[in-house]
């Protein structure tokens, strides 16, 4: 770890509060010129780092650039996000985390970024996920289950956002089947998640699940305003991202460790935002209006057509009707 680094880690873990320099130098065995050339090279970066005279220095609370000290300190996982890396810019998180789950990557490994260059949707959309303005994450998990469970795990991603948010915001969100949490009928967030198969023992080897969230985006590209919000807009308050990230991997864990059990499908019904409702249904470019019914016990949308038959879908395109 750099130096400005565990200077970081020491500031965050009393943010708020003033540091001397002194303290901060006997501690990481450096001398207080280190010190105040690691507080420069922060500042540098964007973090707001007060000195006051005869107290030290103070990393302000409304700092709010994503890092691995101010993460860990809201984590209460045993294993995600334990191992993290955190970028300033990055193509896609989850190529990054599909590349390092090739390799090895321990379970819950997580990669976090403050831009994405090249974010990625479900059926090769692009996710659009400015500097500093959202969350945009992915996780590798590698659970014991069968091939069955992998649409369940985004189902399962999606209560786990959605509580999140709710805890840290306040911000109640809806869920469209499969990856989407919506707020006042606008897109707040996506989830995708890339799972492999492994040959020999027939199951989920790994997968990543990427996460996209938009927290204080004030404003949109012209082709999204009339679509997308973020929690900022919502709320109209700000929110810790470090906080939200930890809050997420908190309420992950615990999901994930209970998806056997399928107990989150009754929360993700309760937080569907199309059961019950006429919906466009698109698969391999055919459309269809159909009566949206439920949610099954595999994650799969059960839908109703006009001559009455009722089938369950894995993957559809959906568009909600006014």
């Amino acid at each position: 770890m750099a130096l400005k680094d565990k200077v970081l880690e020491i500031l965050e873990d009393n943010r708020g509060r003033s540091v001397s320099g002194n303290k901060i130098a006997v501690s990481l065995g450096m001398t207080r010129s280190a010190v105040w050339k690691a507080v420069k090279q922060l500042r540098e970066e964007g973090y707001t780092i007060n000195a006051v005279t005869n107290r030290g220095y103070c990393l302000t609370s409304d700092n709010d650039i994503l890092n691995e000290p101010s993460v860990i300190s809201f984590l209460e996982t045993k294993e995600l996000g334990r191992k993290m890396d955190i970028f300033k810019s990055i193509d896609s998180t989850n190529n990054f985390a599909k590349s390092l789950a090739q390799l090895g990557a321990v379970n819950g490994h997580t990669i976090i970024a403050e831009q994405q260059t090249a974010g990625k949707g479900r059926m090769g959309k692009k996710f659009y996920a400015p500097n500093n303005q959202g969350i945009y994450l992915s996780v590798i998990v590698r659970p014991q289950l069968s091939v069955e469970y992998a649409l369940m795990i985004t189902s399962c991603a999606a209560v786990a956002v959605a509580e999140a948010i709710e805890k840290v915001s306040g911000l109640r969100c809806g869920i469209k089947w499969v990856n989407d949490l919506y707020s006042n009928g606008k897109k707040l967030c996506g989830i995708l998640t890339e799972a492999a198969i492994g040959v020999e023992q027939g199951g989920l080897e790994y997968a990543v699940i990427g996460i996209g969230i938009n927290v204080s985006n004030t404003s949109f590209p012209k082709e999204l305003e009339d679509i997308a919000t973020s929690i900022r807009a919502e709320t109209g308050k700000n929110v810790n991202r470090s906080q939200l990230v930890a809050e997420i991997l908190n309420r992950l864990e615990v999901r994930l460790g209970d998806i056997c059990t399928k107990e989150f499908l009754d929360d993700y019904r309760k937080r569907s935002i199309i059961i019950g409702k006429r919906i466009i249904i698109t698969r391999n470019d055919v459309s269809e209006t159909v009566q949206c019914v439920d949610i099954d016990n595999l994650g799969k949308l059960v839908v109703r057509r006009d001559n009455g038959e009722e089938v369950a879908l894995s993957t559809a395109t959906i568009t909600l009707l006014d």
